[in-house]
This record gives C-alpha cells, structure tokens and sequence, in this order.
C-alpha cells in the first residue's frame, strides 16, 4: 500500500500526514475528483434550479416512454379480438404476429448509419426533434390503415418500420442528452430512473387498451394507436426550452456556452463552484476537439485501441443481452404466453398485460434508487442470476400443465389443461421474473450502455447499442412469436440456458462504473483488468474544508 501527496502524487510518511490539518480519513470507491468536489460542495433538492433542471430533463425520459408505449401497445391490441379479426392472416402467435412486429425492429436497424451523424452534427436535443417526427407519421400511418382495408396489411407494416427508425434515434439522443446535462452527483440514479419511463408508455399503453377493449368497432384498438402522438408531441413542443448538453457545446467550439450552461445549472450561478471546475478540466484533457464525432463516416474510434474495443464491448454485450432474458417475449408476446397456460379471455388477458406492466414499474423505480448505492455489477448480476432462476421454475411447472393436456392446436385454438395450481405457478412466476429482471436490468438500460463509452464514441456508440438492442429484438419479434406456437414451453428452456450464460459473462465483463464522473471513466478502462480495478476502494485524508489531502490504496 502506498500513500500519495494529492499537490504533487509523492509518497509521503503517516506520521507527516499526521501533522497536517485532517478532519478525517474515508474509505471511498471511485474518483477523488469527483469525491472531493461531493465533500466540497454537497448538492441539494433546496433550490428552484435543481427542479427546472430536473423538468429539461424529464423531456429526454419521455424518450424512453416512446418505445415503451409500443412494446405494450402492440402487445395489448394483439389481444383484441377486433383487432385480428380486421387485418387478414393476424394472430397472437404465429407469423403475422412476428414479421408485423419485427417491422419495428427492421426500421431501428435501418437507423444506424443516421443516429450518430444526427445527434453529433446537429446536437442532443435536434436529435430528439428529428426522432419524434419520424414517430408522429409512423403513428399516423398506422391510425389510417382502417381507410384502406386493401393495403391495411401494408400500411400497418410500414407505420411500424417508421416507428422503429425513429425511436432508434429519439431513444439514442434521450439517454445522452440526460447523461450529459445532469448534475455529476446525480447523474447516475437521474438515468437509471430514465429508463423506468419505459413503464411510463407501456403502463399508460396498457391502460388504454384495457379501458378501449369494451367500445365496439375499430375504435377499440385505433384509440391506443392515436393516443402514441402524445409524448412525441411534448418533446416537439418543449424541446426548445430546454438547454443543449455542454459537452456538445465545448466539443463545437462553443466554450462559452458550454461555461454558461455548467455555471447556470450545476454551480447555481457560481462560476467557481467545484462542480463547473471540475467538469471544464476534464473537458479540457478529456474531450477531443477533432475527435471522429466531427466525421459522421469515421467509425474508427470503436476498435483503434484496447480501451475503446473494451468500451464498445460493454455498450454492445449489455445492450443485446437486456434484451435477450426472455423480457422480449413477455413484452410483445404475452398474449401469446399466456395461451400457453390456458388464459384465453380478452379482457382477462389485458388486465394481466396491464398489472404486469405497473408491478415492473414498481421494481425499476426501486432498483433505480439504489445504482449508486449498490452498485451497477451487483444489480446487473443479481437479476441475471434471479432470471436464470424463475426461467427454471416456469419451465418446469409449464412443462407439468402440458402434461395434464394443456395445449395450442395448428389453427390456433386452445385446450385448456387440467392442473390449474401449475398454470398459476407459471404466471406467477413470470411477475416474480418480472421484478428482478426491472430491479435490476430496467434502470441500467439508460444508464450503463452510455456511461461506458467516451465522448467521442457516444452517438455513434448509442447507435451501435440500438443496433444491438433492435438484432436482439428482430430476434425477439421472429423467432419466440413461432416458437411459442410450435414448440410452446420449451421455449422457456432457451430462456433459462440462455441467462446462465449472460450472468457469467456480466461477471467477467463489467467493469463497475458508480461514482466517477463520465471522463474518469477512462482510468478504469486503460488498466490491465477494468473489472479489478473499478472494484478497487482507497482511503483518503480530509481536511475540514472536504479537500482529500492525500489518497491511501487498499
């Protein structure tokens, strides 16, 4: 163990350290930069800035509502028997059920190539204009497929390939508008709690296809498709409001604005506050002014060196296997799930889709409050773990209600089985997947995909994790819809095997990321083994003033 002067990074003596004006000696994890200025100047809910901040950055949340609305939408209308009565072929399961529905994930992988060059030329919040156009003539086309019965099939499709495209871009410029504009000491727990606003779209979906179901005609699924103009609308009407992201401003030389925005919204009005110094000078060595954000063709920043490949891999790997825990199929396919174990009433059904949607919600919003305080790795592997867990569970009391002639027929029709106490294990078991899966995973989404990459590499490295997270979900929205149907609970086999392997991975992968600001995340990654050294405590000396005055490794 060594014991290092913070002036000028010399071993100095205990007993000298003794002699100085310490207050207090602290075990910490993370940065001393960031700690110190924490000790320094501890930030507080008692100001009218912080709250005006928070409202700029409810906007960014929103984005996440966006593809959280359609996940239950498209889940809830499956259920309407209306609904599939009126576009020829549909179905819960089978087919029609997974290309219509992969149509979403087909148009967000087609956003690729423009997620990057939109958020990184014209910046964080134009980036979230552009996406949410893109969705309001995505939810237009599909509210007009009942004026063309001809080409409804068509017009459903290509409404939702629209759809995808733009919440590629909305949900990639959110999360960076939110990381970046936050206060440091709350950056964290701010985005985790971004990504429960998925439970916002999709509870609020829900609730409107449970509360339409009972109005006769078309109009039982077209109010839940109309009703997905709302949250694209606030972002276009409030998005001018709200300030752009400062590190995009001091990377396209706006330095004043750039001071202005830190000073106004984390210093509250002090230019000297610990927190605007603190950021400048990491934005000063950090940030690069010529970096490949300024060449939207330059994609060279993923893998020109050991760091930044090891960056790329936690964005991409996390990104895809939030995804492939087998929360895809309960999230588009539940109705299909639940024919599994005989539930075949409408109403019945949407009133699951409806509670499963709040419970999760209440966990994410739990787990969102603890990612400093625990820790990303411990909450990420938690829920992997648990996952692996109830897939276990359901596999085996799914497996026992088959047995008792629980079955789905070629042409879709249901027999019931006889051994009800199995089907009800099963669906409570998928609520218990529910929660640590949203405990968990939920808030990390927006979180640990973003925090993981540097500056340079963050648009385009958010568009690389939505490629990831749409590949996962085409195959989510292809293959578990027909396997569902084909080979019905053994699908969950997959499942289990699968969230073994990703909780492993997560072990050996991930490094820890809690308390650093996000240009501190470089140390961890240049080190020989990140995982080490992100889990690595120290101890510091600390003066009255909260100045660490010398820092003691463990």
């Amino acid at each position: 163990m060594s014991v290092y002067n913070n002036d000028n990074n010399t071993p100095v003596t205990v007993e000298k350290l003794a002699e100085a004006n310490v207050a207090e000696i602290k075990v910490l994890r993370g940065s001393e930069a960031y700690n110190e200025a924490r000790l320094k100047e501890s930030p507080s809910f008692r100001n009218l800035i912080t709250w005006r901040l928070m409202g700029c950055l409810l906007l960014g949340c929103f984005c996440q509502t966006m593809n959280g609305f359609d996940g239950s939408l498209f889940n809830g209308i499956s259920a309407n028997n209306t609904f599939t009565d009126f576009f020829p072929g549909a179905g819960a399961a089978g087919d029609w059920q997974a290309v219509t529905s992969a149509m979403y994930q087909v148009g967000g992988l087609s956003a690729l190539p423009f997620v990057g060059p939109c958020i990184d030329t014209w910046g964080r919040r134009i980036g979230m204009v552009i996406g949410a156009v893109l969705i309001v003539i995505g939810v237009v086309i599909n509210g007009c497929t009942v004026y063309d019965v001809s080409n409804a099939n068509a017009m459903l499709k290509g409404g939702r390939f629209i759809l995808g495209f733009g919440v590629s871009i909305v949900s990639g410029a959110g999360p960076i508008y939110v990381v970046e504009t936050a206060h440091p000491a709350w950056r964290s727990i701010i985005t985790a709690y971004c990504n429960t606003f998925w439970f916002v779209g999709s509870v609020l979906a829900g609730g409107a296809c449970r509360g339409a179901i009972t109005i006769s005609g078309n109009a039982s699924w077209l109010i839940p498709v109309w009703l997905q103009l709302f949250f694209p609308a606030l972002i276009l009407c409030f998005v001018w409001f709200i300030p752009e992201s400062p590190r995009w401003l001091f990377v396209n030389n706006k330095r004043e604005k750039a001071t202005a925005v830190l000073t106004k919204w984390h210093g509250k009005g002090n230019p000297d506050s610990p927190w605007v110094s603190l950021q400048l000078s990491e934005y000063e060595e950090h940030l690069n002014m010529e970096g490949a954000d300024k060449r939207w063709w330059d994609y060279s920043v993923f893998f020109n060196n050991r760091s930044n490949r090891y960056r790329i891999a936690c964005n991409g790997v996390f990104s895809a296997f939030g995804q492939l825990a087998g929360n895809g199929a309960l999230s588009y396919y539940m109705t299909a799930v639940l024919l599994t174990i005989g539930i075949t009433d409408e109403i019945k059904r949407t009133n699951i889709i409806l509670g499963y949607g709040i419970f999760q919600w209440g966990f994410a919003l739990i787990g969102a409050a603890f990612v400093e305080r625990i820790g990303r790795r411990k909450l990420m592997l938690f829920s992997m773990a648990g996952c692996t867990v109830c897939w276990t569970i359901v596999t085996g009391t799914a497996s026992a209600y088959s047995a008792s002639g629980g079955k789905i027929l070629a042409d879709g029709t249901v027999i019931p089985g006889s051994n009800h106490a199995a089907g009800t294990t099963v669906l409570a078991f998928i609520f218990i997947f529910g929660a640590v899966y949203s405990v968990g995973i939920t808030p990390l989404q927006a979180l640990y995909p973003v925090e993981v990459i540097s500056f340079e590499q963050r648009a385009k490295g958010m568009a690389f994790s939505a490629f990831c997270v749409n590949a996962a979900g085409l195959l989510n929205g292809y293959a578990w819809p027909v396997a569902l149907k084909e080979i019905s609970w053994y699908t969950y086999i997959i499942f289990t095997i699968w969230c073994a392997i990703q909780t492993v991975v997560f072990y050996f992968l991930m490094p820890e990321t809690r308390r650093r600001t996000l240009e501190e995340m470089d140390k961890i990654f240049e080190a020989p083994n990140p995982v080490k050294e992100s889990l690595k405590p120290h101890k510091v000396a600390v003066n009255s003033e909260g100045t660490i005055l010398a820092t003691e490794d463990i």
